[in-house]
C-alpha cells in the first residue's frame, strides 16, 4: 500500500512540475499549428471562378496590386496575388508577402487592449492621465481612445511643424511628448462626437507599454500574434529599424513610384503592423475560436459606438461596423504610405475578406460585384440612402 501510495504521490508532482507543464503547453501548441496548417490548405484549381474572373478583371481594368484570400465558413474558396512587391525591381509578390496593414493595425491594437482589460491590469473608464500625468487633455478614457471619441488633435498632422530632425523616425514616446510640450488645441471635447484620429491608437499603444512595461512589438508578439498562429505578423518601427525589413513596397497611385518611409513610419498602433493575408484570415478563425479574448469581451468590440452615419454604419472599440437588417459585419479600412487594405468579416454568413495592396488607387472601392458573388450586403457606405435602404446603381 505505501508503495502505491508513493506512487500516485510522485505521478501528482510530475504531472504539476514545471517541465510537466511546459510540455502539455508545447503539445497544445503543437496541435494548433496543425490545425492552422489544415485551415491553410488551398489548390489552386478548385479557385471559385465567379470570384477568380472578377479579382483579375478588378487586376486588369482598376490596377489592383496586391494579395487576396476569401473564405466561407472557415474554408478558404480564394486566394491569389496580382502584381508586384517592388514595381521598380519587378519583384513579384508571394502569398506569404507581408503588407503594412495601415489603419488595419487599428482592430489588433484593439484586442491587445482588450486583453488587458479582461485580465484586469486594466479598466475601460481610466484616463490617459493615470498612466502620463502631465497629459494636457484631461478626462479622455480608454474607451474614448477606443470608439474615436477622444476630440484628440492628429498627431501627424501637428507633428509636421513641430518634428525638426526628418531624418530621425518618431517614437510613440516621442510622439507622446510632443503632445505634451505643444499641448496642440484639441478637435472637441471628450465623449463628444466621433472623430476618427490617429492620436487614439497611438496613445493606446503607448498605454499598453506603460501598463505592461513591454516593448509594444513584444506585448502584441506574445499576448495576440503568437496565440492566433500569426507567425508572419509583426510590429516594425523605424525608430527601431532604419530601413523596416519587409519586401513589400508602397506605391503612389500615379508614378507607380515607390513611397519612402519617413519618420512618421516611428509611432505605431494606428499603425506599423505588419501581416499577411493568411494571417489576418488565421486570426479571424482565432477570434471565433476565443483564443485570444473571450466571446463577452469581443462581443463588446462589436458594439456600434460612435455617431452611426447612415444608420447603418458605424464603429466599436477598434472595428467599424456596418449593420443592415440581414447581417452583423466588421471591417476596417487601412491607407497609408503606398498601401492600401480591406479587412472584412461578415459575422452572419461567415465571410472573411481580406485584401492587401501596396499600389494606393480606387480599386478597393470597386468591390460592388465581388459582394453580390458571395450573396452578401454591399459594404460601401455611399451605397444607401439616409433611410438604410440600398441605392441600385
Amino acid at each position: 500500500m505505501k508503495i502505491l501510495i508513493i506512487s500516485l504521490i510522485a505521478g501528482l508532482v510530475s504531472c504539476s512540475s514545471p517541465a510537466a507543464k511546459q510540455k502539455k503547453i508545447e503539445q497544445k501548441q503543437q496541435k494548433q499549428q496543425e490545425k492552422d496548417s489544415i485551415a491553410l490548405v488551398y489548390n489552386p484549381a478548385d479557385a471559385d471562378p465567379e470570384i477568380d474572373a472578377f479579382m483579375q478583371n478588378l487586376h486588369r481594368k482598376s490596377a489592383f496590386n496586391g494579395n487576396v484570400l476569401i473564405a466561407k465558413k472557415g474554408k478558404i474558396i480564394y486566394q491569389n496575388t496580382f502584381g508586384w512587391a517592388d514595381y521598380l525591381h519587378k519583384d513579384s509578390l508571394k502569398i506569404t508577402s507581408k503588407f503594412e496593414l495601415a489603419s488595419v493595425s487599428k482592430p489588433l491594437t484593439a484586442l491587445g487592449v482588450l486583453k488587458l482589460v479582461e485580465e484586469e491590469k486594466l479598466r475601460l473608464d481610466q484616463t490617459v492621465n493615470n498612466f502620463f500625468s502631465d497629459f494636457p487633455y484631461p478626462d479622455i478614457t480608454i474607451q474614448m481612445l477606443l470608439s474615436h471619441r477622444s476630440g484628440l488633435p492628429n498627431y501627424i498632422y501637428f507633428s509636421e511643424d513641430a518634428w525638426k530632425d526628418r531624418t530621425k523616425a518618431m517614437s510613440n514616446m516621442d510622439a507622446m511628448d510632443l503632445l505634451i510640450e505643444h499641448k496642440p488645441m484639441r478637435y472637441g471635447a471628450p465623449d463628444g462626437r466621433f472623430h476618427y484620429n490617429n492620436s487614439n491608437f497611438m496613445v493606446l499603444a503607448s498605454i499598453i507599454e506603460k501598463v505592461t512595461g513591454q516593448d509594444f512589438a513584444v506585448y502584441m508578439k506574445e499576448s495576440i500574434f503568437d496565440p492566433a498562429g500569426m507567425k508572419n505578423t509583426a510590429v516594425l518601427s523605424k525608430a527601431v529599424y532604419d530601413k523596416i525589413p519587409t519586401d513589400v513596397v508602397g506605391h503612389d497611385r500615379v508614378w507607380r513610384r515607390s513611397v519612402v518611409q519617413n519618420y512618421l513610419d516611428g509611432p505605431v498602433g494606428d499603425k506599423g503592423i505588419y501581416s499577411t493575408v493568411q494571417d489576418l484570415f488565421l486570426l479571424d478563425i482565432a477570434l471565433k475560436e476565443g483564443r485570444v479574448i473571450g466571446e463577452a469581451m469581443l462581443d463588446s468590440a462589436y458594439v456600434p459606438r460612435s455617431d452611426a452615419r447612415r444608420s447603418l454604419f458605424s464603429y466599436g472599440y477598434g472595428w467599424r461596423t456596418f449593420s443592415p437588417q440581414e447581417a452583423q459585419i466588421v471591417y476596417h479600412t487601412g491607407w497609408w504610405h503606398g498601401f492600401r487594405n480591406l479587412y472584412v468579416r461578415d459575422l452572419t454568413n461567415d465571410i472573411t475578406i481580406v485584401l492587401l495592396s501596396n499600389m494606393v488607387n480606387g480599386s478597393l472601392v470597386k468591390l460592388d460585384g465581388l459582394y453580390k458573388i458571395l450573396k452578401m450586403p454591399v459594404l460601401r457606405q455611399n451605397a444607401y440612402n439616409a433611410n438604410g435602404d440600398f441605392i441600385v446603381n
